[in-house]
């Protein structure tokens, strides 16, 4: 007995101190991630941003409305959600395996005999009530090396479920943003529309009174036709949009509450961080490092095949004839055994090299996710640039057009401009207009890609 605790407490031993190192994280950034980043734009403004949660970042309550319905209803998510708990199981699965199983199996039955002589004789009762311990110890700390995996693939799991909140309240604000673009564009076309139906009176009254040619007017009406198509066609857009949201709230198509597109505020400075910022808050980094952390874990399971195990089995049983108890029946019964690999057809060394290898390319597959990480920040950054240097040039644009229409529209009711000097004034300031509605999008798109590529919206 002596001899046995001895190789189980030494076996403990061994698995307590860890044969192999714990997984250290990755948390390295290549130089010059972002690119080369104008220095105007670097600040601590949305390195704080970053750090927000998506509450913070998106004030409009009707948006946050959407995005609280989402984070409920959404499939997705709940799939992510569902896929934590398992690894939750797994894991206290795993931590249960230092402990050895007991199993109890009862059994009992009756017998009896019969003679010629003695005729028939009295039944007999036997029962046995075996308790069978095993208790398989890993000397390389197999056991520990399991429970840490377990627990990178719930990481894993976690970081998946951020990533996939992230993705989600994204989409629905830049859904959002797009139904506010198509009802500023709606409300455009629809000026438009009323402005140009008061140029196609005044042209026909001029042809009416010999003083415009008929194709002027068919010329005007075509163009005023045209601007009537693109209502119906934002028309379907915004039902497109709205089903498109409704789908992703896993609710039946409906009206989307939405509040008027306002003066968005483009920052005049943004923020790129730094370096560690991205990697702590990005999920998609985290979940790269945890399956090279699961990869490493795993190389190491491997190696543990190569050294002994010891497995320690034992028998309690008590074996009762009747009702009356027997204390010679009582069995008690301890083995322990300890196995060592010597030739495993190569198998054991086909394992370690397949580990390293996948061990290899999850550290290829990190370093690579951290650079497009960089890549997705640069792209942000320069789309928030461009809707910042836009933005002044188109407001001033859409203002002189409005003039020259204004212009153009009374010298053609005074008979000194061409219907083609009208139209072509019309036709620049509803481009430019939609061009100033869309530019803002673009520079809200461009913030929210920001915060999404930062790491946000995993609060």
């Amino acid at each position: 007995m002596k001899k046995y605790l001895t190789i189980v407490l030494a076996g403990l031993v061994l698995s307590s101190c860890g044969v192999y190192k714990k997984y250290e994280a990755q948390n390295q950034a290549p130089d010059n991630l972002y690119g080369e980043v104008p220095e105007e734009l670097l600040n601590e403004q949305l390195a704080k941003a970053a750090e927000m949660s998506w509450r913070e970042f998106f004030t409009d309550p009707l948006l946050q409305e959407l995005i609280d319905s989402a984070l409920v209803r959404n499939t997705d998510l709940k799939a992510a959600r569902l896929t934590i708990e398992q690894a939750q199981a797994s894991l206290k699965a795993a931590k249960l395996a230092y402990l050895p199983s007991l199993s109890l199996a009862p059994s009992g039955g009756i017998g009896g005999s019969y003679g010629l002589s003695s005729g028939m004789s009295g039944p007999s009762y036997t029962y046995s009530i075996p308790l069978q311990l095993d208790w398989s110890i890993g000397i390389s700390g197999s056991v520990t090396v399991n429970k840490r995996k377990a627990n990178a693939v719930l990481l894993q799991a976690e970081a998946s479920r951020e990533a996939t909140q992230a993705n989600l309240i994204s989409t629905v604000a830049q859904l959002y943003y797009q139904l506010m673009l198509l009802d500023k564009e709606m409300e455009i076309l629809l000026a438009t529309d009323s402005l140009w139906d008061e140029s196609l009176e005044t042209e026909r009254a001029l042809w009416e009174n010999g003083q415009a040619y008929s194709t002027a007017v068919n010329q005007m009406e075509s163009s005023n036709l045209s601007v009537k198509q693109q209502i119906v066609d934002a028309k379907r857009s915004i039902r497109s949009t709205e089903n498109s949201l409704c789908k992703i709230l896993a609710v039946t198509p409906q009206n989307i509450r939405r509040n008027s597109w306002g003066q968005f505020e483009l920052p005049q400075r943004f923020s790129a961080g730094v370096p560690s910022v991205l990697l702590e808050n990005r999920p998609d980094i985290k979940l790269a490092n945890h399956m090279l952390e699961e990869a490493f874990y795993n190389t190491a399971a491997a190696r543990a095949q190569f050294y002994p195990s010891f497995s320690l089995s034992g028998l309690l049983n008590w074996t009762m004839e009747g009702f009356t108890a027997d204390p010679a029946g009582l069995l008690m019964k301890l083995l322990g055994t300890l196995t060592q690999p010597i030739f495993q057809q190569g198998k054991l060394k086909a394992q370690l090299e397949i580990a390293k290898l996948n061990q290899e390319k999850k550290l290829d597959d990190y370093v690579q996710t951290v650079i497009n990480a960089g890549n997705e920040v640069n792209e942000a950054l320069a789309d928030c640039q461009v809707a910042r240097d836009k933005y002044i040039l188109l407001q001033r644009q859409v203002e002189v057009l409005q003039d020259a229409y204004n212009g153009t529209h009374e010298l053609m009711n005074n008979g000194k401009a061409s219907y083609l000097e009208v139209l072509t004034a019309q036709e620049s300031l509803l481009s430019a207009q939609l061009n100033e509605a869309e530019n803002l999008y673009n520079g809200a798109i461009g913030l929210i890609g920001l915060y999404i590529a930062l790491g946000g919206a995993t609060k």
